[in-house]
């Protein structure tokens, strides 16, 4: 039985589009930052994703596996489950996600102070 992902993983008032870097659609990063601990169902992703509709995340979870970053496994057996993972792909962009977490910490209040209008022109 693997430990279920957190309600509040993700902090509602940070607001993932803040970040200049993405990586892929707006929520692929959330979704990596979800599949990182190992794999996990749909209604895994919800609890912590609620915010993200299912058309959303859905779309996300498909541009991520034709990407290769995410691998998608049906399991028919003992009852029919689909499962969410990170490839070997997916797993290499960690590093770089982390390094763009802590950039974007870093000037947290700089990129709050432009979102509002606030930074020089």
């Amino acid at each position: 039985m693997r430990t279920p992902l957190a309600p509040d993983m993700f902090d509602p008032v940070c607001p993932s589009e803040l970040s200049p870097i993405r990586f892929g659609d707006k929520w692929a990063g959330l979704v990596i930052r979800c599949l990182e601990g190992g794999p996990r169902r749909y209604s895994e992703l919800r609890v912590p994703l609620r915010r993200v509709s299912p058309k959303a995340l859905t779309a996300s979870l498909r541009s991520l596996e034709r990407t290769g970053l995410v691998a998608r496994t049906v399991r028919t057996a003992p009852v029919r489950a689909v499962e969410y993972a990170l490839t070997p792909l997916g797993h290499s962009m960690i590093a770089p996600m982390n390094a763009a977490c802590a950039w974007a910490s870093e000037h947290w209040d700089e990129l709050l102070d432009a979102r509002e209008g606030l930074g020089t022109r």
